[in-house]
């Protein structure tokens, strides 16, 4: 298991070959294990395998290829619509419209996901997270049809896979991990740190072909712009609020 977790990448491209019902399920079952605050697993997974659903989902997600390629595409929701609809039928009045309950539902619905990935990792499959879930979460909702109370946190799509692509790199472990308490960087520490991966020809290669003087600026600058960023920010509190977590 170990060693899967360590060989992890991601696969965008997938063969034809389709995910048998009981492979889905297995997968799945192995998901709803993962750890949840209180047992109440306040999220909910919408599978998406019909053509014509891919063909609408697809534009959420900016029309990135997999969502359209992938035998399964699954959509994961912090989801407190059917844990308020219990309570409510069992005399109990759920206070859950707030954003704490949000997040809650989004951590938990989010730890199901990564057991997901695991566990098609381990059946051969390969998986790709898709981060655009959060931007577009308004758009997601209508062609999901979500109800209140339902908000998608995160996207994955998952088949057998048609490309074997070079492992990303990952900073160091002492980069990440703290001790006790949080040790903050040095700018000394940081070049350090990012040496290793602003050195990578892949890297260099990306910071020459967008016109920018370092790796920071073309995230800073093109794939991740303050301008984007504030923009799904409003739309996603939006949806929070329309979803009833303000």
């Amino acid at each position: 298991m170990i060693d899967i977790l360590k060989k992890h990448k991601t696969i965008r491209q997938y063969t034809d070959k389709p995910i048998s019902e009981e492979l889905l399920n297995e997968i799945l079952e192995a998901g709803v294990r993962a750890s949840t605050t209180g047992n109440m697993q306040v999220y909910s997974v919408v599978v998406t395998q019909d053509e014509a659903m891919k063909e609408k989902l697809a534009p959420c997600h900016f029309n990135q290829p997999m969502v359209k390629q992938a035998p399964v595409t699954l959509t994961f929701c912090a989801d407190f619509n059917r844990f308020n609809q219990w309570c409510r039928q069992r005399n109990a009045e759920p206070g859950y419209d707030n954003f704490l309950s949000f997040m809650t539902a989004a951590i938990d619905a989010l730890l199901v996901a990564q057991n997901v990935c695991v566990a098609a990792e381990t059946k051969g499959l390969g998986i790709c997270y898709l981060g655009t879930t959060t931007y577009l979460a308004d758009k997601i909702i209508d062609v999901l049809e979500l109800p209140k109370g339902v908000v998608p946190v995160t996207t994955v799509t998952i088949g057998y896979p048609d490309e074997n692509p070079e492992q990303v790199e990952r900073l160091p472990l002492d980069a990440v991990v703290h001790y006790e308490t949080y040790k903050d960087y040095t700018t000394e520490r940081i070049d350090a740190l990012y040496e290793a991966k602003e050195e990578l020809a892949v890297n260099k290669a990306f910071v020459a072909e967008n016109e920018k003087e370092t790796l920071a600026q073309v995230f800073t600058d093109v794939r991740y712009k303050k301008a984007d960023n504030e923009h799904f920010s409003s739309v996603l509190l939006q949806v929070l609020k329309n979803q009833g977590f303000m």
